[in-house]
C-alpha cells in the first residue's frame, strides 16, 4: 500500500469509526451496574419465554439479540411493535419478559405497547440511550447503552449506539448462558448443522465401518492372508480376533513396511507372531471427535470399535472421520 492510499480520507474516517464504536463499547464496561444483574434474575425467574422489540435499526439489533438468547439457552423470539399493535401482543404472555430497544426511549410504536404488556403481568426490560425517557421510566429494569457521540459525522446515523446496544445484548445472553449453566453440548444441540454440532453430536458408531466391511483375521492366519484382508477392508489395517471376535492385536500397512526394512522372512509366519498386540481400541458410544483426539495423541490412523465385553463391532481410520466432517 503505498503513501496516498494509507493516508486517504476514506481510511482515516475508517478508523475513526472503529475507534468511536470501541470506545462506546468500552464505556458500557465501566457504567454497568447492579441494573444488569437485576434484568439476568428477572429472566431468571420469568417461566415464560423473552420477546424482543425495537423499531428501525433497533428492530435489527434485537433480531439479533433475539436470535443469540435462543441459541444460548434462553427461548426468545422476535416481535415488531408495529405488528404488535395489529395482533401480534397476543404472543406475549404473563409469564414472558419484554426486552424493549430503543436509544431514545421514545419510540411511538413501542410506547403504545408497553401498558398493555404490563398490564397482563409481563415484566419490562428497556436498553436505551436515555435513562430519563419515558420507556426507561416504564422499564421493571433499565439497561442504560448510552454513547457520547456517533460514530457518523454528523452524529446522526445509528452506529456507536447500534453497536453498543448489540454489546449489551451479547453480554445479557452470555450471562444468562453462564447462569443456566448452558454448556458446549447444548450449543451444538441447536446447531446441529454446524461443524461444532458434528463435532459434538456424531458418535464412533455413526461413522464407524460395520460387518462385512470390518477387516478381521484369526492369529492363525498367514501373512499373506492378512495382506489381502487389508486390500479388501481398505483401511490400511486388519485385525485380528479370537473365536469370540476378542481382539487380540491388529496389522496394519506400516506393520509390513516396518517388517520389510527390518529382512523379516514373512513366508512362514502366522499373523499372530508378527501382529501389535493389544491395540487401542474404543466404543461405540463414544464421540467421534475424541476418536480423532486418541488418534492424534498415540499418532495412529486407524482404531478398531468394540463392545462392553471387548468383542470387535466395527472400525474407523482417520479417512472416515474426514468424510464425516468431524475433522
Amino acid at each position: 500500500m503505498d503513501q496516498t492510499q494509507s493516508s486517504s480520507p476514506s481510511l482515516t474516517l475508517a478508523k475513526q469509526v472503529l475507534r468511536i464504536e470501541a470506545d462506546a463499547v468500552a464505556a458500557l464496561a465501566e457504567r454497568i451496574d447492579a441494573s444488569f444483574a437485576a434484568a439476568v434474575e428477572l429472566i431468571l425467574a420469568r417461566r415464560g419465554r423473552v420477546i424482543v422489540s425495537g423499531i428501525g435499526k433497533s428492530g435489527h439489533i434485537g433480531r439479533k439479540i433475539a436470535s443469540t438468547l435462543a441459541s444460548t439457552g434462553t427461548p426468545a423470539y422476535f416481535v415488531h411493535p408495529a405488528e404488535a399493535i395489529h395482533g401480534d401482543l397476543g404472543m406475549i404472555t404473563r409469564d414472558d419478559a419484554l426486552i424493549a430497544l430503543s436509544n431514545s426511549g421514545e419510540a411511538g410504536e413501542l410506547l403504545t405497547i408497553v401498558p398493555i404488556v404490563k398490564r397482563e403481568g409481563a415484566k419490562l426490560i428497556a436498553i436505551t440511550g436515555n435513562p430519563f425517557s419515558s420507556l426507561a421510566r416504564e422499564a421493571d429494569v433499565h439497561l442504560d447503552a448510552g454513547v457520547a457521540q456517533e460514530a457518523c459525522p454528523l452524529n446522526l446515523a445509528p452506529t456507536a449506539s447500534t453497536t453498543a446496544a448489540l454489546a449489551l445484548g451479547d453480554a445479557l445472553a452470555v450471562a444468562l448462558l453462564d447462569a443456566r449453566g448452558f454448556s458446549a453440548r447444548d450449543f451444538a444441540r441447536s446447531h446441529p448443522g454446524g461443524a461444532l454440532g458434528r463435532r459434538l453430536l456424531t458418535h464412533v458408531r455413526d461413522v464407524m465401518r460395520a460387518g462385512e466391511r470390518v477387516p478381521c483375521v484369526a492369529p492363525e492366519a498367514s501373512v499373506a492372508e492378512a495382506i489381502l484382508e487389508i486390500s479388501r477392508g481398505g483401511i490400511g489395517m486388519t485385525t485380528v480376533v479370537s473365536p469370540e471376535r476378542e481382539v487380540l492385536g491388529i496389522f496394519t500397512d506400516g506393520d509390513l513396511r516396518r517388517a520389510f526394512a527390518q529382512d523379516v522372512d514373512l513366508r512362514g509366519l502366522r499373523i499372530g507372531e508378527v501382529m501389535s498386540p493389544r491395540p487401542r481400541t474404543i466404543g461405540p458410544d463414544r464421540l467421534a471427535v475424541e476418536a480423532v483426539e486418541m488418534m492424534e495423541q498415540f499418532k495412529i490412523n486407524q482404531l478398531p470399535v468394540v463392545d462392553a465385553s471387548g468383542a470387535l463391532i466395527g472400525a474407523l481410520n482417520m479417512h472416515d472421520l474426514f468424510q464425516a466432517k468431524v475433522i
